[in-house]
C-alpha cells in the first residue's frame, strides 16, 4: 500500500475550481453523461497514470489513447461508480484497490455528445492490468509522469479542421485530443509541468484523422 503524494492530494483538493475552457464547457440540456478514471500510481519508473489504446475497430474515438471510461448507466450511483467500472471492465483494475481523491467539473466533447466527468484516483493496491475488453481496447499503459513531462515528448499538435492542442509522445502512442488537454491542465495545476517548445508543432498524422473521423 503506497500514500498519496503531496502534488496529488493538491490537485484534488483544487480539482472543482478549475477553469474550464469556453470550448468545453457543457451547454445547457445537452450531451450524455460520461466518466473518465484517472488513475495515478507509483510504479517501477516512479508516479504514472492508466492509459488504454482503443480499438481501432471501435466506432467513436478508433484507435485513440484514452483514460478508462464511458457513460454514465442507469445502474450506476453516479461518475464515480460509472468510473470505476468501465476502468474494471476495459483494464481488469480492481476497484477495491483504488482510493478516489474527488472530480473535476464536467468537459463537453461536441463530437460523441458527452458530458464528462474526470475521476481522480489513486492506486492504493495496484492490480494487474490488460486488454480485457478486447472489442473496445487493444492496450494498458502506465505512462510514467517523467515520460508525460519531459519536454522532448510534447508536441503541439495542428488539426486539419484549424484546431490545435497539446499532445505527447509516448510509449510509442500519441496522445491528442481531449486525454491530452486534460493531462496538460492536470500536469500543470499539480505543479508537475517543466518548460516545454509549445511552438514546436506537427500536422495530426493522415492515419489518426481517417481514424477519428469514423463513427
Amino acid at each position: 500500500m503506497t500514500q498519496v503524494p503531496d502534488w496529488l492530494e493538491t490537485l484534488a483538493a483544487q480539482a472543482q475550481r478549475i477553469r474550464v475552457p469556453r470550448s468545453l464547457r457543457p451547454p445547457a440540456g445537452r450531451g450524455r453523461e460520461a466518466a473518465v478514471l484517472m488513475l495515478f500510481g507509483e510504479g517501477p519508473h516512479g508516479p504514472d497514470v492508466l492509459l488504454i489504446q482503443r480499438s481501432t475497430r471501435g466506432r467513436r474515438h478508433a484507435g485513440q489513447p484514452a483514460f478508462p471510461g464511458g457513460g454514465v448507466d442507469t445502474e450506476d450511483a453516479g461518475p464515480i461508480e460509472a468510473a470505476l467500472r468501465e476502468a474494471e471492465e476495459e483494464t481488469g483494475a480492481d476497484p477495491r484497490g483504488v482510493h478516489v481523491l474527488g472530480t473535476m467539473p464536467e468537459l463537453y466533447l461536441p463530437y460523441s455528445d458527452n458530458r464528462v466527468t474526470p475521476v481522480i484516483a489513486w492506486w492504493r493496491e495496484p492490480s494487474a492490468v490488460h486488454a480485457a475488453s478486447p472489442d473496445e481496447v487493444d492496450s494498458v499503459e502506465r505512462v510514467p509522469i517523467a515520460e508525460l513531462v519531459d519536454p522532448g515528448n510534447r508536441v503541439t499538435l495542428q488539426h486539419p479542421r484549424g484546431t490545435a492542442g497539446p499532445a505527447f509522445r509516448v510509449r510509442g502512442m500519441l496522445v491528442w485530443g481531449f486525454t491530452a488537454m486534460v493531462l496538460d491542465t492536470v500536469l500543470r495545476e499539480a505543479g508537475l509541468e517543466r518548460p516545454w517548445d509549445a511552438t514546436r508543432t506537427e500536422d495530426l498524422p493522415p492515419e489518426v484523422v481517417n481514424m477519428a473521423s469514423r463513427g
